[in-house]
């Protein structure tokens, strides 16, 4: 049978091997087996499968009770009503919406989705972003933090760490031999950690990773600046001559520092996607200038310490995507892929998550955030004592290291894991919106029975202003979060790996189809 690459699969396709009926979940113990033998004896398993497939799969839920009724705008008719007590389980299930992967790994699929589509968007064009935005200077930069000490690391081919390179093998002041010839997996936990823990600058570490968000801004700010030097004007006029846009992703690294993605775009004066008057040899030599001159100075973290000028480490990496004509040439990023890797990081696992809580070296820096921030205290209550410090106040008049025991989870790194500048592209609230006007759309649709109109729908759906005909008015009251059976979760997690073991084969699936139309 002849197919097109984007038709329905057919005959000559294998079926998805977790559909057949012998394909049972992966379920990790014993709990989540009994939990639905419960469900079958008490014939509430058809109940809980269609709670958990309205939440998506969701591993923890929030629960509402309430009611709400549909209102036709237009005459105030109420054209229906909906109760807590009319769901299959007696209560309204949401989903949680965690962006991390290790929290709920199919509300973070949904996370990444969106992500994807809003960096895809900024690169190639679509969800209401002009399609001309290919055809501007577009750069993918990564920005690291710069070393504190000698660490275990995995080297390309399998390497060893840090192997000797001569007779003699350097020691550190504490007698420690600066030199490790293991062949360290990625899962090894001591990968990221010091040779030293000694002579590691564990305080600097965590006082550059509390300072990165400003140091971030800052570099932008110095980018702006840098290409007004390049067009000959001011950076208050800049936005005459062009226009800076980016999306970042913040990364952690195995030494539990993070590092940023960045897709650097520049466009003319008239909007996205608009002629720019550089190349992108010239964005990127402005990036690269920008970020050697950034630094930011940070305070002591007690007394006895010094005053720090933090900036970016030195592997700084630009390249280059699109040159203003087109995409880059022989190591060219196609838009999905560079959207795609970012949107990997957006919901990796960060700080000390389920998965990185048997490295010391992570506690440790998380002990060395609460230290600062309990020598914050203190130097809080000498204050009101009237005594002096030397430890100098922010602009607001607080100690600077006040808050950063709140974030020793995220070892004192405060910013955001994901952001863009405002007209980069498309916003994750537009997308969200979307998602919930279609459906509604759809219920309409199956009220009215009439067929969905499907002409103009993206521009639709995106609309800042809503042009639906109905309205909701609803009474909702929170009342718990997670499923009510401990071995529910288990089987949501079971069902959500399912889920993304189809989405990655129809993916596959449909690529072939697409490389082989004829088969």
């Amino acid at each position: 049978m002849v197919s097109t690459g984007r038709s329905c699969l057919t005959s000559s396709w294998a079926a998805f091997a977790g559909h057949r009926e012998d394909a049972g979940l992966d379920l990790p113990d014993g709990v989540a087996a009994d939990a639905m033998l419960a469900r079958l004896v008490d014939g509430s398993h058809a109940a809980f499968a269609e709670a958990l497939a309205d939440v998506g799969n969701c591993r923890r839920p929030i629960r509402l009770d309430g009611e709400s009724m549909t209102v036709d705008r237009a005459t105030g008719e109420v054209l229906g009503r909906f109760s807590s007590t009319d769901t299959p389980l007696g209560q309204l299930y949401v989903p949680c919406g965690n962006r991390r992967a290790h929290v709920c790994p199919a509300c973070s699929r949904t996370y990444a989705r969106d992500t994807f589509e809003l960096i895809r968007a900024g690169v190639a064009g679509g969800k209401s972003v002009p399609p001309m935005v290919r055809a501007v200077p577009l750069v993918f930069v990564t920005l690291t933090a710069p070393s504190f000490g000698y660490v275990h690391g995995v080297r390309p081919d399998g390497g060893r760490c840090r192997p000797r390179r001569s007779d003699t093998v350097e020691t550190c002041p504490h007698g420690v031999r600066l030199a490790c010839s293991a062949r360290h997996e990625e899962d090894d936990r001591l990968v990221g950690g010091p040779l030293c823990p000694d002579c590691y600058d564990w305080t600097g570490a965590v006082i550059w990773q509390w300072h990165v968000p400003v140091l971030w801004r800052r570099t932008t700010t110095a980018l702006r600046r840098e290409l007004a030097r390049r067009l000959g004007t001011t950076e208050g006029r800049l936005k005459g001559v062009a226009s800076l846009q980016f999306a970042k992703v913040a990364e952690y690294q195995a030494r539990g520092l993070v590092h940023f993605h960045a897709l650097i775009r520049l466009d003319g004066p008239d909007g996205p996607g608009s002629p720019a008057p550089l190349t992108a040899d010239d964005l990127a030599d402005a990036v690269r200038a920008a970020t050697s001159s950034t630094a930011v100075p940070a305070p002591p973290a007690w007394e006895s310490d010094l005053s720090r000028v933090i900036g970016w480490g030195r592997q700084l990496d630009v390249r280059i995507v699109t040159h203003g004509g087109g995409l880059a040439g022989s190591e060219r990023l196609e838009p999905a892929q560079v959207a795609g890797y970012l949107a990997k990081y957006a919901t990796k696992d960060s700080g000390l998550s389920a998965e990185n809580r048997d490295r010391p070296h992570l506690h440790r820096l998380a002990d060395t955030c609460r230290e600062l921030h309990e020598h914050a205290v203190r130097r809080a209550e000498w204050r009101r004592a009237g005594l002096s410090t030397v430890v100098p106040l922010d602009s607001q008049g607080s100690d600077h290291y006040a808050l950063i025991g709140k974030w020793a989870h995220m070892l004192g790194f405060r910013g955001h894991f994901a952001s863009k500048s405002r007209r980069y592209s498309v916003t994750l609230r537009a997308l969200r919106r979307a998602r919930a006007r279609f459906r509604r759309l759809v219920e309409q649709s199956a009220r009215s029975g009439e067929p969905l109109d499907t002409r103009d729908l993206e521009r639709r759906l995106l609309a800042e202003d809503d042009e639906a005909t109905t309205l909701v008015v609803g009474s909702w009251a929170y009342a718990g979060t997670g499923w009510p059976r401990p071995g529910d979760a288990v089987l949501a997690v079971a069902a959500a790996a399912r889920a993304r073991e189809y989405a990655q084969w129809k993916a596959e699936t449909t690529r072939t189809a697409a490389a082989h139309p004829h088969r």
